[in-house]
């Protein structure tokens, strides 16, 4: 009987665990994935994306205005910067942020929750539409990135490397308040 009832109960929860990924296949399946190079930073960039947005939406709002000290970002400004970086980077070979979109005004309403997680979405959605409406032959072309000429294949790195950086920085505030990272609980 206990053999059963452990057999009956382990297919319960492999039909329940296998939903959500058959889901996700599904929704994977609507979309060819991008592929190369393309692909692969993507898949960077989305990593980092899901988890600050994760974590934003994990942090309770009265703690977007914390810092751990007065020389550095609040919680809040460093989404907010994430976000004006996924604005600000793809301008250094050319494409302006949508119409309407001020990266410059993030900042001022970093201590909004509900506005901040806004637009780190949708600056995501923006660096997805950059990346894959370009052509394979953009990728190489080159750009003055900060001091040095480069490519338009290395600010997609630049985007990826930058979100991850203040994805890691997130993380320390998170923890210094007592936030657990969703994924991590």
């Amino acid at each position: 009987m206990k053999r059963a009832l452990l057999g009956i109960t382990a297919l319960l929860v492999a039909v329940l665990l296998a939903q959500p990924l058959a889901a996700q296949e599904k929704a994977a399946a609507a979309k060819p994935a991008a592929s190369g190079v393309r692909g692969e930073i993507l898949r960077q960039i989305d990593a980092a994306r899901d988890k600050l947005i994760a974590l934003a939406e994990a942090t309770p709002a009265d703690k977007y205005t914390w810092r751990p000290n007065d020389k550095v970002r609040t919680t809040g400004e460093v989404f907010a910067h994430v976000a004006g970086g996924n604005y600000f980077i793809p301008t250094l070979w050319g494409v302006k942020p949508p119409e309407g979109v001020d990266p410059r005004s993030f900042d001022k309403e970093a201590g909004d929750k509900a506005k901040t997680i806004d637009s780190l979405k949708k600056s995501f959605e923006h660096v997805h539409k950059v990346i894959e409406s370009a052509s394979d032959a953009d990728l190489d072309k080159t750009v003055k990135i900060f001091d040095h000429d480069g490519t338009v294949r290395e600010g997609y790195m630049i985007i990826a490397s930058h979100a991850h950086e203040h994805l890691g920085q997130s993380i320390a505030y998170a923890r210094s308040v007592g936030i657990v990272p969703p994924w991590s609980q």
